[in-house]
């Protein structure tokens, strides 16, 4: 019994042991997982939040680089800007796989001239973390209080104040002219669902007048 019992013991120690040194490709396997299947093509819904089309883009409240901003000037492109709008880059796995797959894509924004600005209500702390493990250079804007999305009006109600995803918006894209004009909006109701990243970059295109309207 007690031979059995130490078989039993070391073969713990040793799960432990290789789940800890294998953890971060366990969790990059579920990860995939989780978010496989998970980009679509279009907007294909009728959810509609945040600023009307055509009017102009209220600004934000937030933090970026121990600072407050209220404007985005500093991340337009020449011809516009697409602000992402994510749930949180600590434990949102759609969320970040969205970004990594929109900067995998930065290039052809860029090549476009249009800005890209991502909002989270993580604390700075944990987005820098994130930003520095997976080489994130799309600037990462900071919503801890939640006033962004309300003024924008994407803010997730079905949270309440005290509760872990208060604060939380609908994650999706805004694209604003280089006026501050709102000229598209991505946002789908389902969270575990994204517009891949060509298919945004493309639609951004089309909103600002750079390629000619998208087939239906």
């Amino acid at each position: 019994m007690k031979t059995l019992f130490k078989i039993v013991f070391v073969l713990i120690l040793l799960s432990l042991a290789l789940g800890y040194l294998y953890r971060e490709p366990i969790k990059h396997r579920v990860f995939a997982q989780i978010t496989q299947g998970m980009f679509v093509a279009v907007d294909n819904d009728d959810f509609d939040p945040g600023p009307a089309i055509n009017s102009h883009f209220p600004g934000l409240q937030a933090t970026y680089q121990d600072r407050s901003i209220t404007l985005i000037d500093e991340f337009k492109g020449l011809n516009g800007t697409a602000v992402i709008a994510s749930r949180s880059f600590d434990w949102c796995p759609y969320c970040m796989r969205q970004i990594m797959q929109l900067q995998e894509n930065k290039a052809g924004f860029d090549a476009a001239g249009i800005g890209m600005v991502a909002i989270t209500y993580d604390d700075p702390v944990l987005q820098q973390a994130f930003i520095e493990k997976f080489g994130i250079t799309i600037p990462v804007v900071s919503d801890v209080n939640a006033l962004s999305f309300k003024t924008l009006g994407i803010l997730n109600k079905d949270y309440n104040t005290g509760e872990f995803q208060y604060g939380i918006p609908h994650p999706g894209m805004i694209v604003i002219d280089p006026k501050g004009k709102v000229v598209g909006k991505l946002f789908l109701e389902a969270y575990s669902s994204r517009v891949s990243a060509a298919a945004s970059l493309a639609f951004a295109k089309t909103a600002l007048g750079l390629d000619p309207p998208l087939a239906n």
